[in-house]
Order: structure tokens, then sequence, then C-alpha cells
């Protein structure tokens, strides 16, 4: 907690410190696109060289991509600031554990841990973007919602030099939440640093992210029916079948103390750096001499330190024993008593070293190359328990990975081909056998046909970690042994940018699935199985103002299959969105409604954090989940009001509020009526 506190005192100083200094302007309407690529030809040194007094250009790349994209200045799509895509679902609570209802296997080769219920809450080595901007960028972000739910959101990003950049972010997000024992605290770190050296020969990109997840876990509603009862007007006082007699969490973000929850915590460091061999070139000007790279050979070292931490715990403390009825009928654990505490936990270290070579056939096309490489990976386990019945034993487990990898990429220059291939086999280690093949092939069609592209994946991988007699997470009562998985996926896709349309097609073609059923139950599904999914999005205009968006996804199992998905998800927003005749203004007003199709939706199991199959019981919503918006933006100010969940209007049995609550898996209900304010804040120096 302290080193919270002083972490955030200290992003205030500074933000108050940049405050003084800093004015409002509007960077959306003047950024202008950098081009080229790392070690390409690009204008970043000239265009930073002669800086303008009220204009800026800013432009970010992420790792493993040259294509430098803008920032999004739209305001209808509210999950771009928030994490809450429309096709996920949370347990009740912003921070929960959270799934998406489109079927998303995993398709990496090698090893991982096996938690994946919060995911959607972590920053990401991937996610980093790169910036380059003239003047030092800052946006700011707060918001404040029902049940003492709040957000803080601070990101800055600076070029120190013409060819060095660095960047910050920190997210909190905090929530007691609606129910007993759901209240969450998460806490995320990013520092990212961009540099290249002014022959353009060398670069070197910098990266390292903390994730602090805390989240409090109560295991659902004993009896969903008390929703409508008189009994409990309270929704706060519901029973539930962990934490109950706890007392309310606070408000205080800095005091969140979780006694029965969840708490996984990470941090990635990631260094990579680039030498180019190749020809030299400029531009010269009446006043500069542009310094211009063309590559043909480059040669990368990544290396990467990661260490992970995944704990559960259930404390018994003074008015909250353990409810032994729970781990006894549930997890099959008659040996827990009321006075004990319940533990597990399971920490890694994960230490990778690559060493890559590029060719670009094309040296002045830095988006064609082919690369080449190989890895290798040190693991180290540390495992408070063992379980084959109620014995425990701490224990540690050293192993490595040994893989080599390929790729070809080529962004053609007339922009009408785009060719994606990568391969990835392990060789040696925990996970020999492993591979991952991966081909896409993108065309323009025309203008005004649009984009088609085609692809195919094959997976071969071993089960998560998770599924190891070794974690401490192993509850299952035989030590059981499982194959390696296999997943095929064959997809298309259909763009036409000029009238909004993107349509989807996915089959997969699955082979010894590995699941969880009944709570702690690991079993692995030998059957080979298939799965349609089918998805479309499109923008439509009803009036001059008025748009409509949907997005709808179909999805098909066939054949003996623990997978269960709803047959029909759509989401659709309807709204105004115009300037009101007021030159500096966005506005967008309307309502957002999700329907979710009947179906056996997937269980949860806090005390190993994993969603697991069930055939007990369907979810139906009672009305599709209605939310009603008014999103603005002023210049760099932008700012969101929020009334979500109006389908938990309800006037019997008990009269008139919201507690027609929908389900979102078996006893976790979504939370009723919530109000939600904030607003982000773009500051340029």
């Amino acid at each position: 907690m302290k080193s919270r506190l002083i972490t955030l005192i200290g992003s205030l100083a500074c933000l108050l410190l940049f405050s003084t200094l800093l004015h409002a302007q509007d960077p959306f309407s003047r950024f202008r696109n950098f081009g080229g690529g790392g070690g390409g030809r690009s204008g970043g040194a000239d265009t930073l060289a002669h800086r303008k007094a009220d204009t800026i250009t800013l432009n970010y790349r992420y790792l493993d991509s040259s294509r430098y994209q803008k920032l999004d200045s739209s305001v209808y799509d509210f999950s771009r600031k928030m994490p809450q895509p429309p096709t996920w679902i949370n347990l009740g609570n912003n921070g929960a554990a959270a799934r998406n209802l489109v079927f998303s296997p995993r398709m990496i080769s090698g090893w991982d841990p096996g938690w994946h219920a919060y995911d959607l809450y972590l920053f990401t080595v991937d996610q980093t973007k790169f910036y380059q901007t003239t003047k030092p960028y800052t946006e700011l972000g707060y918001f404040l919602g029902g049940k003492s739910e709040q957000f803080i959101g601070v990101q800055h990003t600076q070029n120190v030099r013409p060819n060095w950049n660095i960047g910050f972010e920190y997210r909190l997000i905090n929530s007691i939440g609606a129910f007993p024992n759901i209240n969450t605290n998460h806490s995320n770190i990013r520092l990212h640093s961009w540099y290249q050296s002014k022959n353009k020969r060398y670069q070197n990109f910098f990266v390292l992210v903390s994730n602090k997840l805390a989240a409090a876990e109560n295991g659902g509603l004993q009896n969903p029916a008390d929703l409508n009862s008189i009994n409990y007007s309270d929704q706060a006082t519901l029973p539930v079948f962990l934490g109950n007699g706890l007392n309310r969490a606070t408000t205080n973000i800095f005091n969140t103390p979780i006694s029965t929850g969840t708490h996984y915590v990470n941090a990635t460091f990631m260094m990579r750096q680039q030498y180019d061999l190749g020809q030299k070139d400029s531009i010269v000007t009446d006043t500069t001499v542009i310094p211009l790279f063309y590559p043909r050979l480059r040669l990368e070292h990544n290396i990467s330190y990661s260490t992970y931490r995944y704990t559960f715990s259930d404390d018994s403390i003074a008015g909250s024993p353990l409810n032994t009825a729970y781990y006894t009928g549930k997890l099959n654990l008659p040996y827990v008593l009321t006075t004990d505490s319940f533990l597990r936990r399971d920490r890694w270290k994960d230490l990778t070293n690559d060493f890559s070579i590029y060719q670009f056939p094309d040296s002045k096309n830095p988006q064609q190359f082919i690369k080449v490489g190989a890895t290798l990976q040190l693991l180290q386990g540390t495992f408070d328990t063992a379980l084959a019945g109620p014995i425990a034993t701490a224990h540690r487990l050293k192993e490595q990975n040994v893989f080599v990898h390929g790729e070809y990429r080529n962004k053609t220059r007339n922009q009408k081909w785009d060719v994606e291939a990568f391969g990835k086999l392990y060789l040696n280690g925990l996970n020999t056998g492993d591979y991952n093949a991966y081909i896409s092939l993108k065309r323009l069609l025309g203008r005004r046909i649009g984009y088609l592209q085609v692809g195919f994946q094959n997976v071969n991988r071993t089960p998560s970690f998770v599924f190891d007699a070794a974690s401490s997470f192993y509850l299952d009562t035989l030590k059981r042994s499982f194959s390696k998985e296999n997943t095929t996926n064959l997809f298309a896709s259909f763009e036409q940018p000029q009238i909004h349309l993107k349509l989807r097609g996915s089959y997969y073609l699955l082979s010894n699935y590995t699941y969880f059923q009944d709570y702690y139950k690991e079993r692995q599904e030998s059957a080979l199985f298939n799965l349609l999914q089918i998805t479309a999005e499109k923008e439509f205009i009803v009036a001059r103002h008025l748009k409509w968006r949907a997005l709808a996804v179909v999805q098909q199992v066939a054949g003996s299959s623990p997978v269960h998905v709803p047959l029909l998800t759509v989401y659709n927003q309807i709204g105004y969105e115009g300037s009101l005749g007021f030159p500096n203004l966005l506005l967008d007003v309307g309502t957002e409604m999700r329907y979710i199709s009947w179906y056996k939706a997937d269980g949860y199991s806090p005390a190993n954090g994993q969603y697991f199959s069930q055939s007990s019981t369907t979810l139906h919503q009672h009305l599709p989940d209605i939310t009603a918006y008014m999103h603005l933006r002023i210049r760099s100010f932008t700012a969101y009001l929020r009334a979500e969940n109006l389908n938990s209007i309800a006037f019997s049995p008990r009269g008139f509020g919201w507690y027609h609550n929908n389900f979102v898996a078996p006893n976790y209900p979504s939370p009723g009526f919530v109000i939600r304010f904030g607003f982000f804040w773009g500051f340029v120096n």
C-alpha cells in the first residue's frame, strides 16, 4: 500500500507541475502521419526539427509493426477508454473476472501458466504504443460510477530528443460493487522508451509493465431467487457462498483489504535492440540535411524477464468463518474446517533471450521482410502445495524451452497485397513438440469493392500449467496426464470502409481440448469437434445525424463438445452524432442494447480462478442489456455520461426498483442500475 501511495502522490505531483506549464489545445485536428517505418525512410527527424508554435504531430506504432497510426478522436466507443468491450461479460462488477462471449481458444503455443480470467485488465508489452511527437502530450482521465466505482488514468509521452521518445501510463480501477464481497482494486503501470540513432542504424525499445490485480470473490449468490425476495431490499446483504459476514469494503483506494479473493501480480521488463546494415542516403535542402537509411539486413536481440504470482486466499476471521459446505460440496475438500485459512499460490519467473535476423528484399520497403530466429526460455516455478489428496508439500520446478521461429511479411508498395506468414517450433524443453503455423493473405479488390482476407492457423500446444498436478491449483482428486491440444482455424474476412461494413467467418477444428468441469475437475475432450463463427459489423446512416451501429455474432458447435456458446450475440448502438452547429463540439447521444440468446453459460470457480463447463443451468435475459449514454468532445476534452442496466427496472414483487438483474454466469448476476460519469483531457505543451 505504501508503494501505491508513493506512486500516486508522485504522479499527481508531476501532473500538477505539468498543469502549470501546459496549455490545452486541440491535438486531434492537427495530427500528421510520419510515414515510413523503423530503419527505413522517415520524415520524423525533419518534422521534429521544424516545430511550429501552435501545432503538434503525434503518431504511434506497436512493437512488431512499423506502421504509424493516429490517435482516435471518436467518442462513440466507450470500450476504447474503459476495459469492457461489448462482447465481454464480467461477474457483476468492474474489475471482476471476465470472459469473451465470442469463442476465442488459446492460439499460442508454448508455456502458459493458465490464469486468464483477469486478462482484460492487464497492461502488456504487445499493447504498448511507441510514440513520435513534436511536443509533450499528457492525458488525464477520471471516472466515478455507482457503488463507489473509481477510475484514474494518466498518460504522458514526449520526445526528449528528436530521435528518442519516452512515455508513462498509470491506471487504477477501484469498485465496491453491488453485492457482498465483490470489491476490486487493480493498478497498472507502464514505462516505455524508443530510441533511434541519428544515422538510422540502431534502435532500442524498452518496456516495463507492472500489474497488481486484487478482487474479492463471493462464489455467487447462494439462491438466485433472493434477488426478488422482499427480505433483501439491499442487494449488498444477499447471502453468497464466500465472504459472508465480512464488513463492506471502504471507498479508500489505498485501503482495500481482501480476506477472501484473488491476488494476481505480474511484472515484465523487455528490451529489444536492433542494428541495421544497408545503404546510407540523405535529402539536402537549403538549410538542412535529412539522413536516410535503407536497411538490407537487421540483427535483433530481445531479452525479457517476467515474474508472476497467482494467489487465492480465504481467511477465517471473526464473523466470517469458512463455508465448509462450499468446499465440501463444490470442491470435494471435506478436510477444510471453518477455522482454517485456505490458500493456493503459484509463482513463476521467466527469463527469455531471443536472437533474430531480418532480410529486406526491397530496401525501400521496410514492411517487407524475412525473419528467422532462435529463443532460449528459462522457467522457474514455486508452488506452496501439491495436491494428490489433503497433503500439501511446497516444491520448486526448473525448466527450459528452446524454440526456433520464422516470419515473412509484405505490405506491397501499391497497398494492394498484405501477406503475413509465421511459424514457431519447440525443439527442446518443457513444451517440446509444440508448434504454431499461421498464414494470412489480404487483397484490395478495388476501392468500391473493398478488402478480402483469407487465412489459416494451426496450433499444437501443451495444456496450460494449471492442468499439471505440480500446480498448487490442481484440485482434482486424481493425477491426470493430458495430450497436446491441437486447434485449426480457417478464417476469412471482407471489409468495405466506404459503407462501414465488416464481415468475418471462422471455422475451428479442435482435438484434445482441455477444460474444467464442475468447479475443480480437469478434463480433456479427445473427440474431434468443430465450431463455426460468423461476425458482421455495419454502420447505417438512418438520417443526416442519426447513426445505427450494429454488431452480430452467430456461433454454432458441431459434435460432442464441452464448449457452450450463445447462438446469437447482438450489440446495437443508435443515436445522434453531430456538432449541433458548434464547430468544436462532437456529440454522441443515444442508447446501446445487447442481446445474448439463451445458453448454458460457463460457471466460475474462484478457488482455481477458472471458468468451467456446466450443463445444468441455462441462462435467459429478462430484457436485453440497455444503456443510455451521452458522450461529447470539445477540442481535447472528452466527457462520458452513461446510465447502464436500465433493463433491471422492476415493479414487482418488491415494488419499483432495479432488481431484475440479468445473470452472466450461474449464480452471478450483473449489477442493477448504474450511473457513470467521467472525462479524459489531453494537454499539449
